[in-house]
């Protein structure tokens, strides 16, 4: 698997705020650009829950009648900015950011209107996650031509690492990074993490990558959004690595949770990783959240978050995650939907197949 693959399936210090005082001592006015999509709601309800008041902006494609009840304003990134101008916030989410030019022009539209500037990037922006622990000092993705605004595998980390810069150039001490890895839990409509519980809640005969002994790493939703709003309360500045605790989960104790969680039948068939090399089958896109152990991408199941930790991150237990996804996917998908990730049924069953046959 290579680098543009890999990205194109995965395609995130406290200091006082500039007024002087905790952000957070009572409710705050809190804008998101976006927050409609799958981040955005948790990071709204979050703040809800928190007594903020909330605003959103976006365009009004994207669940368009998600909370009714709060102020909505209309526009559009890139040039469509009116409705934001002459109003004022305690605090930005930007979860829809992926091209410098555009988010500088967000930045340099609020700078004098919002106190701190929360931008949502990933941990794609490293120049290379084939070492473990990958730290936020790490260095980032360049591009040659950093004037391109194409979003694919080979840019998409480059420019997020642009815009991070962007939002620091503007806001400085008053600017939170936050780097997620893979995002999971009820919501989630990639399926990238999905198609674990919602396989083994099906049943029988499970294709699973490796021996088992694989480290996983992700981060639940509701964790990432109800930390960004503690971090807007804390007035917390700098760049961080958002995930779930390393080197805590492999596949096997991941997919034996799932088993337990959904009360199936599922037979887990592990696969050698050299037999899938060979028949072709791609860690993260043909077996979702598999980061074989060595590979080129180690640091994307292995990151670094002391920071965030430090900082007030918590997670979940794993159990957790896969029972409200399950939960979220049986009630708004059903269980027979076809998933967007992971491999079709007849090929799995193919290679399971071609594994448990007599030799000869």
């Amino acid at each position: 698997m290579d680098r543009r693959t890999f990205l194109q399936a995965a395609s995130a210090t406290v200091a006082l705020s500039r007024s002087g005082q905790l952000f957070g001592e009572s409710g705050r006015r809190i804008l998101i650009l976006g927050g409609t999509g799958f981040l955005g709601p948790q990071v709204v309800r979050a703040a809800l829950a928190g007594g903020h008041e909330v605003t959103l902006f976006n365009r009004g494609k994207t669940n368009p009648d998600i909370f009714p009840d709060l102020e909505k304003l209309r526009g559009d990134r890139d040039g469509g900015l009116d409705a934001l101008k002459g109003r004022r916030w305690d605090a930005v989410v930007d979860t829809s950011g992926y091209v410098p030019r555009i988010v500088a022009q967000s930045a340099d539209l609020l700078a004098d209107s919002v106190d701190r500037y929360l931008f949502v990037s990933t941990i794609s922006v490293y120049a290379s996650l084939a070492s473990a622990d990958v730290n936020e000092d790490a260095p980032v993705g360049v591009l040659d031509d950093p004037t391109v605004e194409k979003v694919d595998g080979e840019t998409y980390g480059p420019l997020k690492a642009l815009c991070e810069q962007a939002v620091r150039d503007r806001y400085a001490e008053r600017a939170t990074i936050v780097r997620p890895g893979l995002i999971v839990g009820p919501g989630d409509r990639s399926d990238r993490f999905t198609y674990w519980p919602v396989r083994i809640a099906r049943g029988g005969d499970v294709l699973a990558p490796g021996d088992g002994s694989d480290p996983v790493q992700f981060i639940d939703v509701r964790d990432l959004g109800d930390w960004m709003v503690r971090c807007l309360e804390a007035g917390t500045s700098g760049t961080f690595n958002a995930n779930g605790p390393p080197n805590e989960y492999t596949m096997r104790s991941m997919l034996e949770t799932c088993i337990e969680v959904a009360r199936s039948d599922a037979r887990l068939v592990w696969a050698p990783r050299t037999f899938l090399e060979e028949q072709g089958v791609e860690p993260w896109g043909d077996m979702p959240v598999w980061v074989p152990a060595g590979s080129d991408f180690t640091g994307a199941a292995s990151t670094d978050i002391s920071r965030a930790v430090a900082a007030g991150l918590t997670s979940l237990p794993m159990k957790d995650s896969i029972a409200a996804t399950l939960e979220w996917f049986r009630e708004t998908r059903g269980l027979e939907d076809k998933l967007r990730a992971g491999m079709s049924s007849e090929r799995e069953q193919a290679l399971i197949g071609m594994l448990t046959a007599p030799a000869g």
